[in-house]
């Protein structure tokens, strides 16, 4: 059996073990041996990061050809409009090309924890929040969408990948399940996702 770490990250921690720069890691939060990120989370962004000591799952979780949808709460600058929902559903034009088709929905502000430190209020300015999941893993994506449409993100919080959710955890825990073993060569880790023509 393999092991599989869900973990809650806090906003500016750094997805990896060592920094140079003296800067938080996930060595200050996770002390299971032998494990390591299957995919990154941004250091100003927040929650799931899931990590595993075997790297059929690690490439399984992360690769984007298998298409495990994120899904993330979003709080962006400005009250959001239909349009930019139908925007970012549609699938927007970023600087690397088109984005694959989002599920975007308006929501009410969560029930989630504090950020530390807070996001900047601006009385002048209201704010909202969405719900988006995405299937891709572009660099800073999320961000990226938002911005284009108009609404720049404050606070990016992922809740769930594939399966696996946050389930209660506050930020810094994690907790640890057990995966079966996949066999090496169903995983067929060479292909890779098609050019758009």
């Amino acid at each position: 059996m393999s092991r599989l770490l869900l973990f809650n990250k806090p906003y500016n921690v750094l997805c990896q073990f060592t920094d140079s720069e003296g800067r938080t890691t996930l060595k200050d939060f996770i002390t299971e041996p032998g494990v390591y990120p299957a995919g990154r989370l941004d250091r100003d962004s927040e929650g799931l990061l899931l990590l595993t000591d075997d790297g059929n799952w690690q490439q399984r979780i992360s690769n984007p050809v298998h298409k495990l949808p994120k899904t993330y709460l979003v709080q962006v600058e400005g009250l959001i409009s239909e349009e930019a929902l139908n925007a970012l559903s549609s699938g927007v034009m970023l600087n690397d090309g088109p984005t694959l088709p989002a599920k975007a929905t308006a929501i009410a502000p969560p029930n989630v924890w504090e950020r530390n430190p807070p996001v900047r209020a601006r009385k002048t300015v209201p704010d909202s929040w969405l719900s988006i999941s995405i299937v891709e893993g572009r660099n800073r994506q999320v961000r990226r969408m938002t911005a284009a449409v108009g609404f720049p993100t404050l606070r990016l919080i992922r809740m769930a990948i594939g399966e696996w959710t946050l389930d209660g955890l506050l930020p810094g825990q994690f907790r640890t399940e057990t995966l079966p073993t996949l066999p090496a060569r169903s995983m067929r880790y060479s292909q890779k996702p098609r050019r758009r023509r």
